[in-house]
């Protein structure tokens, strides 16, 4: 009987017996990017991208902040109007550079 008593007091007792207080972490914010295609970011489009060094669909979509769908139609338009030069065709990564005027 004395052994039945004194292992819960044992068990509930001590400073390792607290709870861990885990952190809740960092949540990060939603982005709010464009869905669709207005005359300004259009014309930033068509002025600044043929300009980066590096041209992907993650890259339009941070700089520019808008949809990866837009990103991926704005590559396809700069690539036909033969603005940019791709580099690799993956299967869901798409990397494009400058053209440049030796070419």
């Amino acid at each position: 009987m004395a052994k039945a008593k004194a292992a819960p007091a044992a068990s509930s007792g001590g400073k390792s017996a607290k709870k861990k207080k885990w952190s809740k972490g960092k949540v990060k914010d939603k982005a709010q990017h464009a869905v669709s295609l207005d005359k300004a970011t259009y014309d930033r489009i068509m002025k600044e991208v043929p300009t980066f060094k590096f041209i992907s669909q993650s890259i339009l979509i941070e700089r520019l902040k808008i949809n990866g769908s837009l990103a991926r139609v704005a590559i396809t338009h700069l690539e036909r109007d033969k603005l940019i030069k791709r580099i690799v065709h993956h299967s869901a990564q798409l990397i494009y550079t400058r053209t440049t005027s030796q070419e």
